[in-house]
């Protein structure tokens, strides 16, 4: 029997001290079906070995096997169990037959010369040949453990942010389980500037009937937030060519002068724009059955004049509450979006004070079709993750307090 404890759930890069931002467990279901992998990459490996040349000394004789090659073998799965003593896995194999041919000489002769030898000595060559073949299978069992050492900590999501997956602490080893505590923060690929706030604690409950479970805090989503808002992304320019030709609200002054009679008066019959800008990092939180979004942002108006410069006219702030729902139909992530709260203040202006009520209206109408656009968008879901060899089934989606939980088996096409 060959018996390897893979301590390799430990070798990722640690970041210790740190609240986990993503859980991420492996029950015994899941670790079943592992093993076909495991399988798999040892027996791809001994389909590629080459054996080394043998010599030894049979009474007296000097022999040598060389040029051997496995021509047929008989691999068994192996067995894999978690333990906690090792703090990873305990992976053994037994019953491995393997087929050989090669060359024997001596300096006497060739094989059919002393035939006799090898029936006599069998035992004692296959041992021999033994201490060749086990010390490759080990090998193929330790490039696991190169397969997970090689597993980037560090993911470019898009040209704004990455995402860090180092391990926050060493696994936690059950009997019948695994969980890995993951960072999980996303950053800004220009500054790297980690978030004003931290993640806080949060329990996953493991599901053993499924092989996978996960949680994803409000922090991974609030990092991704902070990432956006600190780069500069989370602003946009709006001109009247932005606004739907059947709208009889233009973005100039002659319109918006309905709601603000001195902006007609001092800047007649000049085109606006619309600087809109969060004021702080978009939060998310979640609840059960629901996710929150506060949103405080800031519209800054200019008036274009003739000559194409800006002149600033003043800034409301507009503040947003929303809420959605998560689930999954089959194969896809589906969700939906509401406002619950809106409002509209004059912070501050070029041009005195002016009443905001009717503006207020006016951008609900606007917030509402644009909601409306962004949920035929999300009414078509998004496809789960899946890879050549396996995809996820029988996935269930739940928003608990301050994290979301999934749980999945996967099904696999094929061993890599």
């Amino acid at each position: 029997m060959l018996l390897i404890a893979l301590s390799s759930l430990a070798l990722f890069s640690c970041v210790c001290g740190e609240n986990p931002a993503v859980q991420l467990a492996l029950t015994d279901k899941g670790l079943q079906a592992v093993r076909h992998f495991a399988a798999g990459v040892i027996q791809e490996k001994l389909e590629q070995v080459e054996l080394p040349k043998v010599e030894g000394r049979i009474m007296g004789i000097h022999y040598t096997l060389s040029g051997m090659k496995i021509t047929q073998y008989d691999f068994p799965e192996p067995e894999v169990h978690f333990s906690p003593f090792v703090s990873g896995l305990v992976l053994s194999l037994s019953g491995l037959n393997v087929a050989l041919t090669g060359d024997w000489a001596t300096h006497l002769g060739a094989i059919w010369v002393f035939q006799w030898l090898v029936n006599i000595f069998q035992d004692h060559i296959r041992s021999r040949i033994q201490k060749e073949i086990c010390p490759c299978v080990e090998d193929a069992i330790q490039s696991l453990e190169q397969h997970l050492q090689a597993i980037n900590v560090s993911v470019e999501v898009n040209p704004v942010m990455s995402l860090e997956l180092p391990l926050s602490a060493p696994p936690d080893v059950h009997d019948d389980s695994i969980n890995f505590g993951l960072k999980g923060e996303f950053y800004s690929l220009e500054s790297h500037t980690d978030p004003p706030f931290v993640a806080p604690p949060f329990s996953l409950p493991i599901q053993t009937e499924y092989m996978l479970s996960m949680g994803v805090s409000e922090y991974s989503a609030n990092s991704a937030s902070f990432a956006y808002y600190i780069s500069g992304h989370l602003q946009a320019l709006v001109n009247d060519s932005m606004i739907p030709s059947f709208s009889p609200i233009r973005l100039n002054t002659r319109s918006m002068g309905r709601f603000i009679p001195q902006l007609q008066q001092k800047f007649p019959d000049l085109l606006m724009v619309l600087q809109v800008y969060a004021r702080q990092t978009p939060l998310f939180s979640f609840e059960p059955g629901f996710v929150k979004l506060d949103l405080l942002s800031a519209i800054k108006a200019f008036v274009v004049q003739s000559n194409s410069t800006l002149t600033p006219v003043f800034k409301l702030h507009a503040d947003s509450a929303l809420s959605g729902k998560m689930w999954l139909d089959g194969k896809k992530v589906l969700s939906t979006l509401k406002m619950d709260n809106f409002s509209l203040s004059l912070a501050s202006s070029e041009i005195g004070p002016f009443k905001t009520a009717a503006l207020e209206g006016l951008a609900k109408m606007g917030v509402s079709k644009a909601l409306d656009m962004i949920n035929k968008k999300l009414a078509q879901g998004f496809d789960l993750p899946h890879t050549t060899n396996a995809q996820l089934v029988n996935s269930v989606l739940s928003l608990e307090k301050g994290f979301m939980a999934f749980f999945s088996d996967a099904k696999f096409h094929s061993t890599l």
